[in-house]
């Protein structure tokens, strides 16, 4: 390859680093955001091919574009579930929260 299509190949995987890293921190959506810390780690992959070494960039793959993703995913749906089972709890301690004691209530 000549070098200007070298230079340009480099120039477009670095903005592509800066581009999905920039997305997952001002996505407000966290499935979003941890989908663009992949990419993020997809292009620093495509780096390290492009600089001739592939075994950071295997590396770098398997643990920042797999394996970060997967745990990332996994961290959400735990959190997803403990969200909707304390908005619950809320729920049911408001309408318990509701209720008034009369003075009828209580037996003697």
């Amino acid at each position: 390859m000549s070098g200007i299509w070298v230079t340009l190949i480099n120039v477009l995987i670095l903005a592509g680093i800066i581009i999905t890293a920039i997305l997952s921190v001002t996505i407000k959506r966290m499935v979003g955001s941890v989908v663009a810390l992949a990419g993020t780690g997809a292009f620093m992959g495509l780096e390290f091919i492009f600089l001739q070494a592939p075994d950071v960039a295997i590396a770098e793959v398997s643990v920042g574009a797999v394996l970060t993703t997967v745990l990332f995913i996994i961290a959400l749906r735990y959190i997803h579930a403990d969200r909707e089972d304390a908005e619950q709890y809320v729920a049911h301690r408001e309408n318990a929260d509701s209720y008034e004691v009369k003075e009828d209530d209580y037996i003697r």
